[in-house]
Formats: structure tokens, sequence, C-alpha cells
């Protein structure tokens, strides 16, 4: 016996977190601070993430290891990596440790080093800063966030192919221009028409790095068979900004599937590489900067993903399922 009521959590969602005198009413009538739910989920880690200073300080103070895992992660790791700084500070402050080692060998502490603000755990002792490499990245993450600006993407497909430009892209996949008159009246409402009367409409804009094919209404420009004939020689990062089940994506290079039902913008996964891990946290909830910096493109807005594109073409009948 424990001593703790399992119910003592019921009802509680992600605002709730926010509510220090809630979690405090909950944990002095019994709800365990070291168990939320069901799967082994600890109240710590959503709290980092969900929630309030006050509320991670309370429920540091309450458990057994600041540095317990979830996930394969410590709650300060996940802060860090939800952007949440004052919660880390708040971690940090309670003892957890920054330098402990999370996914692709980066530390809290030194994966801080490339956000927003990198002397968060500042002055940490023995910590190696960002290489070159590192540093241009995160500088480009900065600046490509910038460019994109502000912007939903509910239901768009989008193709990033590095080293070839539109007309290269057109060639390959033998694509004809867009009837006008079409895509004018489609512009105007892409959701009158049955998406599988305007899936092979896709627009193509050469950007520095590469070209991007784009699609606001469909996942025209994620099947495979399309990345197939845009990656020999190259790669290509396509995405599907599913409405329904999230964001998916898929990386071909050489004309070869290298990955497929990926989760572009979902934050450092295990098995990441280091520069893996550390464009997944630069890239956090943005699945198209994440796809577009993936494969090394550096768009100066936002018209190639949103449009208008270079130019509006249509594909040819065939498999683009072929895997």
């Amino acid at each position: 016996m424990t001593g703790r009521d399992d119910g003592a959590w019921a009802g509680m969602n992600h605002r709730g977190w926010l509510d220090h005198a809630e979690v405090t009413r909950r944990l002095d009538a019994g709800a365990d601070p070291e168990r939320w739910g069901v799967g082994g989920a600890r109240p710590l880690h959503r709290a980092a993430v969900f929630g309030s200073p006050e509320v991670v300080a309370e429920l540091a103070r309450r458990v057994t290891d600041v540095d317990a895992l979830e996930n394969g992660t410590t709650a300060l790791w996940d802060a860090v990596t939800a952007g949440r700084t004052t919660n880390a500070r708040a971690l940090a402050a309670a003892g957890a440790d920054p330098l402990w080692t999370g996914f692709g060998g980066w530390s809290p502490a030194r994966l801080s080093l490339a956000g927003p603000e990198p002397d968060l755990f500042a002055p940490t002792a023995g910590l190696p800063p960002l290489t070159d490499a590192e540093h241009a990245l995160s500088e480009e993450s900065r600046r490509l966030l910038a460019a994109l600006g502000e912007s939903r993407h509910d239901g768009l497909g989008l193709a990033c192919v590095a080293g070839i430009d539109a007309d290269e892209a057109i060639r390959r996949l033998e694509a004809r221009p867009a009837d006008a008159q079409l895509m004018e009246d489609l512009l105007e409402d892409p959701y009158e028409y049955e998406l599988d009367d305007i899936l092979l409409l896709v627009g193509v804009t050469t950007v520095p790095g590469g070209c991007v094919l784009t699609q606001p209404w469909g996942y025209g420009p994620s099947m495979p068979g399309l990345h197939a004939r845009l990656s020999p020689g190259t790669v290509s990062y396509g995405l599907y900004a599913n409405p329904k089940s999230g964001n998916q994506g898929s990386v071909h290079r050489d004309g070869v599937c290298e990955g497929w039902d990926l989760h572009p913008g979902g934050g450092p996964q295990a098995g990441d590489s280091p520069e893996e891990a550390l464009l997944s946290y630069l890239f956090h909830h943005n699945a198209v900067a994440y796809s577009l910096a993936r494969t090394g493109l550096r768009p100066t807005g936002a018209r190639a993903v949103l449009g208008p594109p270079d130019r509006w073409v249509e594909l040819p009948e065939r498999d683009y399922w072929a895997m």
C-alpha cells in the first residue's frame, strides 16, 4: 500500500498543470507525485511541458528523483526541448541535472546553447561549446523561422528537393503547364473540388538550395512515386500536414526511400543522430521549416510554401504510390 489515491488526478488536463493551488490541493488529497494516468506517465514531466514554474517546483519538491525518466527522458530534457525555459530553470534550481545525456548524445544544457536562451544554464563547468556547423544550423533556424512567419498548414502537401531547380523538377516529373482557367477557379475555393480531380496539380518554385513543390489542399507532393523521380543524385523530403492524424514525413535519397511515416516537427527521438536531434529541437512544432531545413533549402519567404509558386503544373497519370 502506498497510501496514494490513484483517482486523485482524475479530470486533470494540460491546462490544470498551470494551476498551482489546484495541483497542491490534489497532492495534499493523496494524488501521487510519481504517477499520473496510465503507462508510467509522471506528473513532473507533464508540468515541465504544460505547467507553470510554481507547479514544477512543487512537484520537484515531492518526488523521490527529480531526474526520473519517462519514455527515456528527464523532465528537464522535456522542458528544454519544448521551449519551456522558465520551467527548465525551476527544475535546475530543484537539482535536476543539465548535463544528463539525452537523445543524440545531447544534454539539456548543451542543447540549450543552440536555442533562444543560450545562457539558460550558464555557467556550466565542462560544457563543450557548439561546433561551427552546429552554430550555423542554429543561426539558420532563426532566419528560416522568421522568413516563414506564423501560419497554419493543415492539409498542406510539400516536397523539398535539394540541388535542382524548378525547371529540372518539372523535367524529371514530365509535368506540363496546368490549365490557367482551371487554376484560377481552383484557387478561389479548392475544397469545392474532389481531391482525386486536383491531386496531380502542384506548384513548383526555385529557392536557394533547390526547389519546393507545394499543394495547399492535399498530399500530392508527398507521394513516394513522385520522390522516386525527383531524388536521383540528391535528397528529397515529403510532408503531408494531415489535419486528422498530424504531420507525416518521408525521406528519399537517390531514388530510394530511406524513411517513411516520419514525424517532422515532433522533437528529438530515441535513435536520432546528433545532427538529427539538433535539427528536431530547433524546428520542434514546425514541420514545414523542418522539412525545408532537412534538405538544406533556404527560402527567403513563405511564397514557395503558401504560393503563388513560380509555376503551376499538372503531373502525368501514373502510380505515384509505388515505393
